[in-house]
């Protein structure tokens, strides 16, 4: 099987077509993506394919860092809401965050 088999693919590929945002939005959106999903293979591929449509090196650098520091601020404020105790409300076992 290859990715040409599968219907997702495909209608992936058109509505990337579609879509009104500029190439170079698309490939620093789907660039923020695939370092968050932690998708090695899809992240070099799309790191050549910015470079090669104009993309500079130290704009991928940037928006590399931007990712990490994104991501970094989500885990902290996860991390703070969790232990905040004035919000923490367990009651037989289960717990949530208010």
């Amino acid at each position: 099987m290859t990715a040409t088999d599968l219907k997702t693919v495909k209608v992936l590929g058109q509505t990337s077509e579609e879509l009104s945002l500029s190439k170079r939005e698309k490939h620093l959106i789907g660039l923020a993506v695939t370092l968050t999903r932690g998708c090695t293979a899809c992240t070099n591929r799309r790191y050549k394919e910015a470079l090669n449509d104009g993309i500079t090196k130290k704009e991928l650098i940037e928006m590399t860092d931007l990712v990490a520091l994104t991501n970094a601020g989500v885990v902290a404020r996860t991390a703070l809401s969790s232990w905040d105790e004035e919000n923490d409300d367990c009651t037989d076992g289960a717990c949530s965050v208010k």
